[in-house]
């Protein structure tokens, strides 16, 4: 993925910019994630939450209810209410929806999470770090993003 990588809703009424390479991409397996696309897992580009440049309109949030009682931050477009992008505790990281990029393609998970609830006719690809849950950002992620994650969540990096 490139800097300047570029994305929006389906009505064009949301149109981002990521002013950076994201700090990791998930593809998340777990039944919230199935529950809210739809589909068999989501592929959610992490990033810090200034590093989202809108250019066109802004979306909305919208709390849902998980499955283990919390809340998730969902951000949408206000017209269309596709799914841009969500926050887990504060706007400091943002998870923005890998399919609202106008170049989806270009991404690649760099893990798998939630494999427990990966739906049976999904093959999770040889090489690719794959777990039951969630992981350690501190043994999987490069050095320099997690110093870029230390720089926005110090506590927690």
């Amino acid at each position: 993925m490139s800097d300047g990588r570029e994305g929006g809703c389906a009505c064009g009424a949301v149109r981002y910019r990521l002013a950076s390479e994201p700090l990791f991409v998930h593809c998340c397996h777990c039944l919230n994630c199935q529950r809210q696309t739809g589909s068999a897992f989501v592929v959610i580009v992490l990033v810090e939450g200034d590093r989202i440049q809108f250019v066109a309109g802004e979306p909305q949030p919208v709390d849902v209810p998980r499955d283990d009682g919390s809340k998730q931050r969902i951000y949408r477009c206000p017209d269309c209410q596709v799914a841009i992008f969500s926050e887990y505790g504060g706007p400091a990281v943002r998870f923005v929806r890998a399919g609202t990029l106008d170049g989806p393609r270009g991404v690649t998970p760099d893990v798998h999470i939630y494999t427990k609830s990966k739906v049976g006719w999904v093959v999770l690809p040889d090489g690719t770090p794959a777990f039951d849950e969630y992981y350690d950002s501190k043994t999987l992620w490069p050095a320099d993003r997690l110093e870029r994650l230390r720089a926005v969540l110090p506590s927690r990096a």
